[in-house]
């Protein structure tokens, strides 16, 4: 299989298994990745999904390029359209995502990071988009999920020379929000997954449904987005789980409702 998929509690961890050729993304991961990431939006018993690479050397080194050779002007547009559709869904997905990069995030794999909430890596990691070296450009979303993450002058040094950033440049930069021991990367992500997940659920989609919406807007029309959502979550059971719990200084014990 190329993505075993593990359950923990109320998080799912998906893990790339194509160690042998550093969890490249073919046809069949991206395939298996979508019927996985399918199941878990209609699973209510997860809370939260891990995504992270089998092995020590990678979690993505991009996609297989081995796949390269039989494209052209119309079916690169395709294969780019579903892998961005796919990425889309992980980045606006009610579930929160953690990835866990240990070692090679290249390419495919910045990029698929750049779409998920949070990102950890290991003391080993290295990213890059070394697009450029093979005559063409990122095309699942690099050039432009990378320069709202660590600005423009950043993200077009990676592009434009295909030199890659360790992990401690990563957390300089933005690009990562904590380098840790490999390993303790994956319980770490795991762990931070439980605690979100453990949270209100319907708070944690509002909050970064407002989050994402808030990006593309002007302040002040992000603001009144933002009182929207507040607003909502007034709405829901585990608001008033949640003050209650407060005022009678006991734990909160949230349903997702």
């Amino acid at each position: 299989m190329a993505l075993l998929q593990e359950r923990r509690g109320s998080v799912a961890i998906l893990t790339f298994n194509r160690p042998e050729s550093l969890n490249a993304l073919n046809q069949e991961a991206l395939r298996e990745f979508e019927q996985a990431v399918d199941a878990i939006e209609h699973d209510d018993e997860v809370g939260a999904m891990v995504l992270t690479g089998a092995g020590d050397r990678a979690f993505v080194a991009g996609a297989d390029i081995s796949q390269f050779t039989h494209l052209d002007l119309w079916t690169s547009g395709a294969f780019a359209e579903r892998t961005l559709a796919l990425f889309r869904r992980i980045e606006v997905s009610p579930k929160p995502s953690i990835v866990a990069v240990n070692g090679f995030c290249l390419g495919g794999g910045v990029e698929l990071s750049l779409s998920c909430d949070i990102r950890l890596a290991s003391e080993n990691a290295k990213f890059g988009q070394p697009e450029i070296n093979l005559g063409i450009i990122p095309g699942w979303g690099g050039t432009q999920r990378l320069q709202r993450v660590v600005g423009p002058g950043w993200a077009r040094q990676m592009i434009l020379s295909g030199e890659m950033v360790d992990a401690q440049t990563a957390l300089r930069i933005g690009l990562v929000n904590e380098v840790l021991p490999r390993e303790l990367l994956l319980d770490r992500a795991v762990a931070l997954a439980e605690r979100i997940g453990g949270r209100a659920r319907k708070a944690v989609a509002l909050a970064k449904q407002a989050i994402l919406r808030g990006q593309g807007m002007p302040l002040e029309d992000g603001l009144k987005y933002e009182t929207a959502m507040w607003q909502l979550a007034f709405e829901t059971e585990d608001c008033k789980e949640g003050v209650a719990a407060f005022l009678e200084k006991r734990e909160a014990k949230f349903k997702g409702r």
